[in-house]
């Protein structure tokens, strides 16, 4: 008599298992038929995935706002339906033929595929280093676009580009592009800087290869990238002494310095140099006062990230607080910063190409840090302060 009673209960569960079987087979029936021949793979990178079916291809990236759910793309071949079963993502046709970028950054990841030509638009035309956009743009190629409450929708909605990259700042109003979705201009919010490692960052690269089908391309680069960034990290490693660095400046009575999970912080660590904050938690910065600096820094045998202009010196940089010059990197005159490749608009490479050249980031690192391991390297990035 018991089990009449245990019967529908037993069926009720088998059901149910089967029907999470076949959901399941069903999703990776649907993956495993995916018609490109050619997939990448995230292997550093939290804030972002890709899955491949057939056509289309389904990107996922977190929001910048923790409480808000991810946003997810479908990247749709020309011509193709639109799948069914992601009723809230925004389709982009690929691969793309033209972009607006807001950031410089997004400069650096098409350079890094051969892909630049296809900008037509930029957030701001001042602040770009790369010599090939430059000249885009004083063909007429590029125009510029504004940001943020100064963004001309318009202008925008006039141009039509395939895809605008935005950048994924917290806080940011997904709102303020509604003009250009119902224009069916989709927008896309990359956000690499939440990774908390040089690699992590460098792989939204990733993304940037699957909007323009370029994923066979982005393998190949980025392995070789990997293995150099890794045998460096080895290299660096293998020091018995690792000499102490401070990072930053002092700016309007509070030290900005990258906390333990930032992807400075992995440099300086995987350069083998000894960061006093490296072992903090979170990404983003430390809002240190000046005090609580002051007596890691006047023993700190290394001062990096001094500065951004490339006009910067050591007496400029000491003029600017005179509690520098008890500094001991000050007086030996180990100061040094990301400003070697400043044009003359202030365009920085370090925040363009950079991003996409972690290996030659951390080869400049472990030159300044332990010149005998590299001897023949010459600095790309740094420069130490004349």
């Amino acid at each position: 008599m018991k089990n009449l009673f245990l019967l529908p209960l037993i069926f009720v569960l088998l059901q149910g298992c089967n029907t999470d079987k076949t959901s399941q087979e069903q999703q990776q029936g649907r993956q495993g038929k995916t018609s490109y021949s050619d997939t990448t793979g995230v292997r550093y990178a939290k804030g972002f995935s890709i899955r491949y079916f057939d056509q289309y291809k389904i990107v996922s990236i977190k929001s910048a706002d923790p409480n808000s759910p991810e946003d997810q793309y479908i990247l749709l071949e020309k011509g193709i339906s639109r799948p069914e079963g992601f009723p809230d993502a925004q389709v982009i046709q690929i691969p793309l033929k033209s972009m607006v970028a807001m950031s410089s950054m997004h400069i650096g990841l098409l350079e890094f595929l051969g892909a630049e030509s296809i900008l037509t638009g930029l957030g701001s035309l001042q602040y770009v280093y790369s010599p090939s956009v430059n000249g885009m743009i004083k063909g007429g190629k590029v125009a510029e676009v504004g940001r943020d409450n100064g963004l001309n929708q318009e202008k925008l909605v006039e141009m039509h580009p395939d895809l605008v990259m935005t950048v994924g700042a917290p806080g940011a109003k997904k709102d303020s592009y509604t003009i250009l979705k119902q224009a069916g201009i989709p927008v896309l919010a990359n956000s690499e800087w939440i990774e908390t490692t040089p690699l992590a960052r460098m792989e939204w690269v990733k993304l940037a290869a699957a909007l323009l089908n370029k994923e066979k391309v982005v393998n190949e680069k980025f392995d070789v990238i990997e293995k150099e960034y890794h045998r460096l990290t080895r290299l660096a490693g293998s020091v018995s002494t690792k000499p102490s660095v401070i990072s930053g400046l002092n700016i309007k009575d509070i030290w900005f310095l990258p906390n333990g999970e930032n992807y400075m912080s992995q440099f300086l660590k995987d350069a083998g140099a000894d960061y006093y904050w490296g072992n903090t938690r979170g990404g983003g910065s430390l809002s240190l006062s000046f005090e609580t600096v002051y007596p890691k820094a006047l023993e700190a045998q290394y001062w990096v990230n001094v500065g951004f202009d490339k006009n910067d010196t050591r007496k400029s940089i000491l003029a600017q607080d005179s509690r520098y010059t008890d500094f001991k990197a000050a007086k030996s005159g180990k100061m040094y910063s990301y400003n070697s490749r400043v044009n003359a608009q202030g365009a920085n490479d370090f925040f363009e190409s950079g991003t996409i050249n972690p290996h030659t980031v951390l080869a400049d690192l472990i030159h300044i840090f332990h010149p005998e391991l590299l001897p023949g390297h010459q600095l790309v990035y740094y420069k130490q302060l004349p």
